[in-house]
């Protein structure tokens, strides 16, 4: 399991080219049985991603190899050229990030918030987007 992890990682990043060229390409490390992840996977689709899925029974070492803080951690991790998006981010934030090329490793909305995109429910708070590199973190953007 571990072997065909890091070399799906490895392929993942000799294939991805510059942000720029890559931006709407999105691999989703998820777990096959996520019901969630899967809507939150045809969201970004029907927003205008080229969105590819790879399902692994344990997403946690995709989450540390590309050093998402533990704290922000949800239940899916999506890299979009050198960025990491984990969780079920609002596109907006996403497209934000992309636009601006902030210098961080990736944003996070922690959880699994009630309404997000992906989740049943209704919202009941804010959404607070974490942008993140290494162990730092800071309010990104709110919704």
């Amino acid at each position: 399991m571990r072997n065909s992890l890091f070399l799906a990682l490895f392929a993942l990043a000799v294939l991805q080219s510059p942000a720029s060229a890559a931006a709407t390409k999105v691999v989703v490390f998820k777990s096959p049985a996520c019901g969630c992840c899967h809507m939150w996977v045809g969201y970004m689709r029907k927003g205008g991603f080229d969105v590819r899925v790879r399902d692994l029974e344990d997403v946690t070492p995709v989450k540390e190899y590309h050093g998402v803080p533990e704290d922000l951690w949800s239940c899916h991790t999506a890299i979009i050229g050198r960025y990491v998006v984990e969780g079920h981010v609002p596109i907006e934030a996403t497209r934000r990030m992309l636009s601006e090329r902030p210098g961080i490793k990736g944003i996070a909305l922690p959880g699994m918030p009630a309404g997000s995109p992906g989740m049943p429910g209704e919202k009941t708070e804010k959404f607070v987007i974490y942008g993140f590199s290494g162990s730092k973190s800071s309010v990104f953007m709110e919704f």
